[in-house]
């Protein structure tokens, strides 16, 4: 092998073995400080392009399980309510079927028909009452930017923007009106020896008298009343199950994407720390070998002595 006083092919080589070994020990140590093997673009264009777009589809994914857990916080709490407007419901069955026990009476029958304007009461406090973050599905009125109405709550099931929609009690009854009771068919009874109301529990009586007729018709009011109600807590039942369903796959559609996010840019931290030693030494052995190469000058110098 020749030897040159301008040209140092040994030391050009052992050069070019040291800033390839540093450059390979520099992105090791980053992976290990950073855990990730692809932390930007320059460490894998393709990986770094794919993980991107999943985590982008991460946010919106937890964006629509906050939409769904929402749903059913609201749905929730207007099944409580509907349940709670059932019981009501019994006792003003169990007021009105009383009355043809109390019809000779008229204090009687203005102590049911108290009772009984109490109960629907309670029916309207009840619905006004059941308000989840302004969201009320048994009254009337409610409107926000997050497309909420007074006759449905939308929200958003899964990443390419399909919606569902829980309906309430208004858009379920073919009855009108602006409380709760009044939509269910159902308004205080009329006092006795007045005119009832219309849409009244009894259509007509007289003092002291209530025809066959009257009563009946009021049980029917209210057996249909507790049938609508029914027929919303079933509707109500089938939303909750389908929530929590949905509920379950979006974790698991986050779960994949952070898996398989995971999968692309994390760093196998055992290889990493097997990668590090080698390179440690490696670059240990190339310092060695450049300085070698370098000192090949004095080699030169020793002939002329």
């Amino acid at each position: 092998m020749s030897l040159s006083i301008n040209t140092n092919t040994s030391s050009m080589v052992a050069l070019e073995t040291l800033n390839a070994t540093q450059s390979a020990l520099s992105a090791t140590e980053n992976a290990v400080s950073t855990g990730k093997k692809v932390a930007n673009a320059s460490d894998g264009p393709a990986s770094f392009g794919i993980a991107s777009q999943m985590t982008g589809n991460i946010s919106g994914q937890s964006a629509v399980n906050d939409g769904l857990s929402y749903a059913s916080a609201v749905v929730s709490s207007t099944n409580t309510a509907a349940n709670q407007i059932l019981s009501v419901l019994a006792e003003i069955q169990n007021a009105v079927t009383s009355v043809g026990n109390n019809s000779g009476s008229d204090t009687s029958l203005s102590q049911i028909n108290d009772e009984i304007t109490g109960y629907l009461g309670q029916i309207d406090t009840i619905a006004q009452n059941s308000t989840t973050n302004g969201v009320n599905l048994l009254s009337g009125g409610t409107t926000d930017g997050l497309s909420i109405t007074a006759s449905s709550l939308n929200y958003v099931t899964g990443l390419q923007g399909s919606l569902a929609t829980v309906s309430s009690f208004k858009s379920l009854s073919s009855a009108t009106g602006n409380t709760l009771s009044a939509m269910l068919g159902l308004t205080s009874a009329g006092v006795a020896g007045s005119v009832p109301t219309t849409n009244s529990l009894f259509a007509s009586y007289t003092t002291g008298s209530i025809t066959a007729a009257s009563l009946q018709s009021a049980i029917s009011k209210v057996q249909a009343a507790i049938v609508s109600m029914t027929n919303f807590t079933s509707q109500l039942g089938n939303n909750t199950k389908q929530i929590a369903n949905l509920t379950t796959f979006g974790q698991s559609v986050t779960d994949n994407l952070t898996t398989g996010v995971g999968a692309l840019t994390d760093a196998d931290m055992s290889e990493e720390s097997a990668k590090l030693t080698s390179l440690q030494t490696k670059q240990s052995l190339a310092i060695k070998s450049l300085s070698i190469a370098n000192g090949q000058s004095q080699n030169i110098l020793s002939l002329f002595q």
